[in-house]
């Protein structure tokens, strides 16, 4: 069989936004759908303020921009994370200082992340890991509250999950939330950016359009508009929007075929009555979306491997997320970062994610399973 890590789930309504959009001729970079996108993601999330972006990297970048961080701050950030979640720190001029997380969600450890601030601390962003919502949360907006720092949420994988009734997104001072395809709805590439905050929804309109001050659309109107600070070319194509608008609507739906397809999944791998395979267990208070389905091999990283290696001969796609970010060849032999993160970088060891999508069929799912049955005999 071929199953692929993931799958991008489209409809006929889909096909019609895009449509739709081309077929009006103009306004394909900066049109209506813009605005629509960015009001249902605010409805959604229950945020004031919503920012699309071409990318959830921009969108990040953007929003340290926004927010003043520069030269001589420090922001303490997860090892174990996609490579973005630190990379925009370092595009402001500041430091990155990665901080070790927990088991049950692999979000930041509050305890060392206390450890971790400085008087150069301005920000801590916390990064909800595969679709779950980071279980400290709560402690972590507590600490930043005590230190008078920033809580930043890197809400890439996990819109639409939920800690009890409160909302991914929520949590922080702003949130940023990736449509990269792999996300649990997609718009190709893109990002948002949501918040509470006028003046940084505001800088952030400015940020993505060069410094531009916009009161009507800029490609449709011959009157000049001034240039009021620093920014950069970030917009999201209106194109990408209308596809946004229509997959969002459906984002519910999406997730229940995940969180779906997820417990079978768990029945099926815990029907294994595999020591060495770890499935995650996850608080009855969190909604997980399952943008990931990540699982654990506890003998350690050149098992796991092999494992991998395995799957993918009989035809199954699967991930390593993630390699810590502070072990990488940049940040290790570039930028000197040393230091031992011993939760992050055992998880790391241990880490496989296994292919999970809305039309990811029983069929296939009892292949991998048995796929897994067969590789350890």
């Amino acid at each position: 069989m071929d199953i692929p890590l993931f799958k991008i789930y489209w409809d006929d309504d889909d096909l019609k936004a895009v449509s739709d959009s081309i077929k009006r001729g103009m306004n394909w970079a900066a049109g209506p759908s813009i605005l629509e996108f960015e009001n249902l993601i605010s409805k959604y999330t229950g945020r004031k303020y919503a920012v699309v972006f071409n990318s959830g990297t921009s969108a990040l970048h953007a929003l340290l921009l926004a927010y003043g961080i520069g030269k001589g701050d420090e922001v303490i950030v997860p090892s174990f994370s996609f490579i973005a979640t630190s990379n925009p720190v370092l595009f402001v001029s500041a430091k990155p200082v990665f901080a070790d997380i927990e088991e049950e969600t692999c979000g930041l450890n509050s305890e060392d992340v206390r450890k971790k601030i400085t008087p150069k601390t301005k920000a801590v962003i916390a990064m909800h890991y595969g679709g779950a919502v980071s279980k400290e949360i709560r402690e972590l907006k507590k600490i930043a509250k005590e230190n008078n720092l920033l809580l930043i949420e890197d809400a890439a994988e996990s819109f639409g999950a939920r800690l009890n009734d409160q909302k991914v997104g929520t949590f922080g001072d702003s949130a940023m939330f990736s449509f990269c395809q792999t996300k649990v709805f997609t718009t190709g590439e893109g990002g948002s950016i949501v918040t509470d905050s006028k003046d940084i929804f505001e800088k952030l309109k400015l940020i993505r359009a060069h410094g531009r001050a916009e009161d009507s659309n800029y490609f449709s109107t011959g009157e000049y508009m001034d240039y009021v600070s620093l920014g950069y070319n970030f917009r999201m194509a209106d194109i990408s929007a209308a596809l946004g608008v229509s997959q969002i609507k459906k984002v519910d739906k999406l997730i229940e075929k995940r969180r779906e397809k997820a417990q079978y999944l768990t029945k099926a791998l815990s029907g294994l009555m595999l020591n060495d395979i770890f499935i995650y267990d996850f608080p009855a208070e969190l909604y997980h979306v399952y943008q990931e389905y990540p699982i654990r091999v506890k003998s350690g990283e050149e098992k796991r491997d092999s494992l991998k290696k395995y799957l993918s001969r009989k035809g199954i796609g699967t991930r390593i997320s993630f390699k810590p970010i502070h072990l990488t060849h940049f940040y290790k032999n570039v930028l000197g970062y040393s230091g031992k993160l011993e939760v992050t970088e055992k998880v790391s060891r241990e880490a496989l994610s296994l292919p999970i999508y809305p039309d990811l069929t029983i069929k296939e799912i009892n292949y991998i399973a048995q796929e897994i049955k067969n590789f350890y005999g």
